[in-house]
């Protein structure tokens, strides 16, 4: 693996994808997102992958792109900045396809592109003292391929007030608004984390990847047709050999 990114995987099947810039708060180049976008394809493959938390080396999450990168990419063609971002839009698709839970754990600052990589994930659990924002706008840049993240997770009014001000947040507001799934204290924020994450990983796989996948076709759905798309997966469910299991255990208590 590459050394922009490292992986661990513990007994209990929980993956842990750690970017590996700290001396640039872990700032997202080609080379970290092509590692990222292999991580995450390897450990759809693996069976002994549980639950995949994503986090950052030293202080900071990730406090965005690249900029020297960046800047660099002004002089290529529409068409090459065009497959460049593509790269990283694959790493969100692929997050949400994953039929397996990621996690953002975020420490410190988690910024642009970096808030992005957050927003991606299924859940975001923040230390009590991160920052989250988009602050594209102030350089003259967009985040474009967030909004399609961060409309559905905070509602069309705050995402427009976060990226056209580039405001920043605490982790506090981030939960306030959506954004953010908890907000956990400083002596409390490993072992939250581990207990979060473990419960996760002893938790049905098939049952998880069933609500993963019913939770983000539920986008553009009318209600009634959400209804439907909802009878299928019980159905579904119902076949499940966790399923079977888990019921006949619990009748025989």
């Amino acid at each position: 693996m590459s050394e922009r990114l490292t992986t661990g995987l513990d007994d209990a099947g929980i993956l842990t994808l750690r970017l590996n810039r700290p001396e640039k708060c872990n700032a997202m180049d080609t080379a970290m997102v092509e590692a990222l976008l292999a991580a995450l394809q390897a450990a759809d493959l693996d069976a002994a992958v549980n639950v995949v938390l994503l986090r950052g080396a030293g202080k900071d999450f990730c406090a965005g792109a690249d900029l020297a990168e960046l800047l660099a990419s002004a002089d290529r063609s529409q068409e090459e900045n065009a497959a460049n971002a593509g790269l990283l839009g694959s790493v969100f698709v692929r997050m949400r396809e994953l039929p397996k839970p990621v996690l953002a754990v975020v420490e410190g600052r988690a910024l642009a592109g970096g808030c992005g990589l957050a927003t991606a994930c299924d859940m975001i659990l923040a230390h009590e003292g991160a920052t989250f924002g988009y602050p594209e706008v102030q350089r003259g840049f967009v985040p474009a391929m967030v909004m399609a993240m961060l409309r559905r997770a905070v509602g069309e009014r705050i995402a427009f007030d976060l990226v056209a001000t580039g405001r920043l947040l605490t982790a506090a507001e981030a939960a306030r608004v959506g954004l953010v799934a908890r907000v956990i204290e400083a002596g409390d924020f490993e072992a939250a984390v581990n207990e979060v994450a473990g419960r996760l990983a002893s938790s049905s796989s098939t049952a998880l990847a069933l609500i993963k996948k019913q939770l983000y076709e539920l986008d553009g759905r009318s209600f009634a047709d959400g209804i439907r798309l909802g009878t299928e997966v019980n159905a579904l469910a119902r076949s499940t050999p966790d399923f079977k299991q888990s019921v006949a255990q619990f009748l025989k208590q």
